[in-house]
């Protein structure tokens, strides 16, 4: 019999809890613990870390687990590594549910960068409202460009002070575009730095940028060991050997 264990804290791995559970396949759904309140899931729920490579793979053993779902956030690195590492050590399929990346469509202004350090240096010298979409673990950087003017949105309040004077939204999406257009209008956003998540979820935010003619700082995914991978949940339900009633 197959025990599933998803690990999640996206859209999509919500969605594929769903579909799971309609299935009535054995799963348990795992939360990183960076969320204070996460979303209800529809399976068993843990949440916290495995204690790395090791600490997961013991988890895999002792739980009994089959197949190995990574549904977390494309720029997770260290935990989809760890689950790379983890079943091979385990013996256990693992599967990748990753969207595709956003690609530049006509009107865009994109300057794509490889990680959080390049977008702080693609910053202009001179002053400038800068709304930073990159969540709450990677804006420490910014900080040696004081002369901006950062508005960040979050799904929890901070709970530590941050490392420079910001405006903070506490907000959890997904948000449309007239939203995105609104707090953008709002508040003068000059310049906007973003990672490249792909989903629908946070595409209204480079949408409203395009529709204002804003330059995006667009950071590419973190690079990965190969790894088997897919799109959609129908994909994850077929390789679990079920049929599903998505067509996404």
């Amino acid at each position: 019999m197959n025990r599933a264990l998803i690990l999640g804290g996206t859209a999509d791995a919500s969605l594929l809890a769903a579909e799971i559970a309609r299935a009535h396949v054995e799963a348990v759904y795992s939360y990183g613990g960076r969320t204070r309140a996460p979303s209800d899931q529809p399976l068993p729920t843990r949440i916290g870390g495995f204690g790395g490579v090791s600490g997961l793979a013991d988890y895999i053993r002792r739980e009994g687990i089959t197949h190995v779902i990574d549904a977390t956030h494309p720029f997770a690195a260290e935990m989809s590594r760890n689950a790379i590492e983890a079943c091979a050590e385990a013996g256990t399929p693992l599967i990748a549910l990753e969207r595709a990346p956003w690609t530049k469509a006509p009107g865009d202004n994109w300057i794509e960068v490889a990680d959080v350090n390049a977008a702080v240096a693609a910053l202009p010298d001179a002053p400038a409202k800068v709304f930073l979409a990159i969540g709450r673990q990677h804006i420490a950087p910014f900080a040696s460009k004081p002369q901006h003017t950062y508005t960040l949105r979050f799904v929890d309040p901070p709970e530590a002070p941050l490392p420079f004077a910001a405006e903070v939204i506490v907000s959890r999406g997904p948000f449309t575009l007239e939203a995105e257009l609104d707090m953008m209008r709002m508040r003068g956003i000059a310049r906007i730095v973003a990672r490249n998540s792909g989903g629908d979820g946070a595409r209204a935010k480079i949408d409203a940028a395009r529709a204002l003619s804003l330059p995006v700082i667009m950071i590419s995914r973190p690079k990965l060991p190969e790894r088997l991978r897919v799109e959609s949940v129908a994909e994850i339900m077929q390789w679990l050997g079920h049929r599903t009633c998505l067509g996404a």
